[in-house]
């Protein structure tokens, strides 16, 4: 998988709560989920990003409750994928599961709000194309990648049952 998009940019310990605020979470519907991402921290961020655009953030991003509408609201709002120096755990595993691609870098420091980022999923490559700067990171298991591929784990079974 390859995405290439323009840097959103948010510090450390950004929680599932400022991902999507709680006072949306009475909706399932992707569109609306998308249209509130991020908006506690950056209010225009859901009509500022584009199609393909990746958030870049610091340490444990994702804390916070366990609940899927951050992915969903994520992936809603255009972002192909999150890259970050770590994610809490249950938003890991979430991200898996519902088919958004994640990335750890050890240092983001060098990455800057608006560079642009060509990643290569299945490679392990990230190219800040803006500074010419190259980043090897950690290549998921085949079968992760199948399951960010298919769009999820419910997708991903699906198809190995022949249902989908």
């Amino acid at each position: 998988m390859k995405f290439k998009g323009k840097v959103w940019k948010f510090g450390d310990n950004i929680n599932t709560d400022e991902i999507i605020p709680a006072r949306f979470l009475n909706t399932q519907d992707p569109q609306e989920l998308g249209a509130h991402c991020m908006e506690d921290i950056d209010a225009g961020f859901s009509k500022k990003v584009s199609k393909g655009d990746i958030i870049v953030a610091g340490k444990n991003f994702g804390c916070g409750s366990s609940r899927e509408h951050a992915q969903i609201a994520i992936k809603a709002s255009g972002v192909s994928c999150v890259i970050a120096e770590s994610f809490a755990r249950i938003f890991y595993r979430n991200s898996i599961n519902m088919g958004l691609p994640i990335i750890e870098i050890d240092d983001i420091s060098q990455i800057k709000e608006g560079d642009y980022l060509e990643v290569e999923l299945d490679k392990g490559e990230v190219l800040n194309l803006s500074e010419d700067k190259h980043y090897n990171v950690q290549v998921f298991p085949k079968f992760i990648q199948d399951i960010i591929k298919k769009g999820g784990l419910l997708k991903w079974v699906r198809r190995k049952r022949g249902k989908g």
